[in-house]
């Protein structure tokens, strides 16, 4: 199993990546100036339409860390074919707010709701390579987490304002090393508690979990397979394996890709031996 030293060098190298600017970057909203989603062409010959990955970036919805730190990866995908999303949306702390807060109540959600339901106009203006038709939604960590709860929109509650009358058109959910069971992540401390700075602290934490938790959404009814690092400290995989027994106990399926001996950054570092596993579960989907 990776020390200390192993997981601080996988980080290291994640972020000692160069951002790879995308072809086209489009506005889905024009509440806030992180409204937005950088786009990248498949790297393919010929006119065939190419299926798209909708990349939700991690960071624990933290202002700190924006999409540019998986950029390289979203090349990555369109290197092997893939049209790709990679979705900003509104992270921690909300204006005026205390630094180091976690996202924000109700924006992130908003954000990442809107630009779903944006993005099919905006493959076929800007990129029209993209077949909307053939979509794999994958995030990482925290991205991960809003993976999941966008393929499960349409088991929100009733007054949930994201909600859709039924299942989105996806072909799958790769979610990597999510934060997907909110009531477990609590209790590890996952990322400083990020989970409950999320939904507004500990005096909203019971009341607004049934709206963004995905171990509470469930069954969706869709494709969803984890990718978890057997050595992942940042996000342990007993979270990513108590979603995957919730599922169970809803009836549901969901496939777990435990990699031992890897951390959390190697699964979206293009030059990880661990994200041609990754590429590997988005492309059994994708086609």
């Amino acid at each position: 199993m990776p020390d200390e030293a192993d997981a601080e060098a996988e980080e290291k190298s994640l972020f000692s990546h160069a951002a790879v600017d995308p072809d086209v970057t489009a506005a889905y909203g024009d509440a806030h100036p992180d409204q937005l989603v950088d786009l990248y062409a498949p790297r393919t010959a010929g006119d065939a339409s190419a299926p798209v990955v909708v990349l939700l970036h991690g960071g624990a919805w933290r202002a700190a860390y924006d999409r540019r730190h998986v950029s390289p990866f979203a090349a990555f995908l369109a290197g092997r074919g893939l049209a790709v999303a990679n979705v900003e949306y509104r992270r921690g702390p909300a204006d005026g707010g205390p630094a180091g807060v976690a996202g924000r109540w109700p924006e992130t959600f908003d954000d990442v709701a809107a630009a779903l339901d944006a993005l099919p106009a905006l493959l076929r203006r800007h990129l029209p390579a993209a077949d909307a038709r053939r979509t794999v939604l994958a995030g990482h960590s925290a991205g991960g987490h809003l993976a999941l709860w966008v393929a499960a929109r349409h088991v929100l509650p009733a007054d949930a304002p994201w909600r859709l009358d039924r299942p989105a058109p996806l072909r799958g959910v790769v979610a990597l090393a999510p934060i997907a069971d909110f009531a477990v992540a609590e209790e590890l401390a996952v990322c400083g508690g990020a989970s409950g700075q999320l939904l507004g602290g500990a005096a909203s934490f019971a009341e607004r979990r049934p709206y963004a938790d995905p171990a509470l959404l469930l069954p969706t009814g869709i494709a969803t397979t984890v990718v978890q690092g057997g050595a992942d400290t940042v996000v342990p995989p007993a979270v990513a394996e108590a979603y995957a027994d919730a599922a169970a106990r809803a009836g549901e399926v969901v496939g777990v890709t435990l990699l031992a001996d890897v951390g959390h950054f190697p699964l979206v570092d293009p030059e990880a031996d661990a994200c041609a596993v990754v590429v590997e579960e988005i492309a059994q989907l994708a086609w």
